[in-house]
């Protein structure tokens, strides 16, 4: 059995200085270790806010670590120095505008500013792209409402099994007819 590698990327200045404690890019690890079942390894990085950066890693995991999934955190709001989104369209070859449309509506249930995210999602060759907000709280609320598409996506790709505990989370499968 393939152990499927998942990139989790926190981008924010201050975390990528030590300033404080990674308490988003720990929120996505815990959240896929109550989904996940079967066996995964994390690939983490903190990096800047600098879209060269954002993009090289992602390269870096998809093509070189050969990660099946990545799950970005931050850098998906209105500020300048906001450049996550800019930096998964530049990488993937085909984007998957229904992450982003589904995270943004699942967090419009809890805060009105849920309107300024930009998260999306994309393909790299053989790995899903995904970009969270920096919020733990909100991290686990978009997993809660993407997560149960991700591993069939993964399937589609030819990707690594992912089996989950569905008394957490139900991944969706079509039955074979």
């Amino acid at each position: 059995m393939t152990i499927a590698k998942i990139g989790i990327v926190t981008v924010s200045d201050r975390a990528s200085a030590g300033i404080y404690e990674d308490l988003s890019g720990k929120a996505i690890i815990d959240t896929l270790n109550e989904y996940l079942t079967s066996e995964w390894e994390p690939v983490y990085e903190v990096i800047p806010d600098e879209q060269e950066v954002i993009e090289a890693t992602l390269i870096k995991m998809a093509d070189e670590q050969q990660c099946c999934l990545v799950v970005t955190t931050g850098g998906t709001g209105p500020a300048k120095r906001d450049v996550t989104p800019e930096a998964t369209e530049a990488v993937c070859d085909r984007m998957m505008p229904g992450f982003g449309e589904l995270m943004r509506a699942e967090s419009l249930k809890f805060v009105p500013t849920a309107i300024l995210s930009r998260q999306t999602a994309g393909l790299r060759d053989d790995t899903l792209i995904v970009n969270l907000p920096g919020k733990p709280k909100s991290i686990r609320e978009c997993l809660d409402a993407v997560f149960p598409a991700i591993p069939y996506c993964i399937d589609l790709m030819e990707g690594p099994f992912l089996e989950c505990d569905e008394a957490v989370i139900k991944p969706f499968r079509p039955k074979a007819k």
